[in-house]
């Protein structure tokens, strides 16, 4: 009965997060870390919050921090976004994100250069785009 007692918490504790998800509609949004966005069209802001801490315990920061970027890219999607950048650092479980809508600007996920499409333009894209994806598990 004492060992049950104590496997509650961690079990609580370890369900936190199996509710956030990241959405069909979330998996075409992009999470750009470098910031420029310059080339993209705005659409909004995207304020998101989940569980920083369960009673008296904090939760995993690296576990918290991927949490509000799933939340932000499903969030983002609803908006017609297709890239997400932070506006802040997290605080207290929530952090803003702005949302942006850059169709062709968009950087491949491998952070290269995109290949000429045989236009006589020059790239303006710049090649330190990164994308992230969520660690699966519980």
């Amino acid at each position: 009965m004492r060992k049950t007692l104590l496997l509650v918490p961690v079990v609580l504790l370890s369900a936190c997060s199996w509710g956030i998800k990241l959405d069909d509609a979330g998996k075409a949004v992009r999470t750009s870390w470098n910031g420029d966005v310059s080339q993209c069209q705005e659409l909004g802001k995207v304020t998101v919050s989940v569980m920083d801490r369960v009673g008296p315990v904090d939760r995993n920061d690296i576990k918290v921090r991927d949490e509000l970027e799933v939340m932000a890219r499903n969030e983002a999607a609803k908006m017609h976004a297709d890239t997400i950048k932070p506006l802040g650092e997290p605080a207290d479980g929530s952090q803003p994100w702005g949302a942006y809508r850059c169709g062709s600007q968009r950087l491949p996920a491998s952070g290269t250069a995109p290949a000429s499409s045989g236009s006589s333009a020059p790239a303006t894209v710049p090649a330190a785009g990164f994308q992230s994806y969520p660690i699966k598990g519980g």
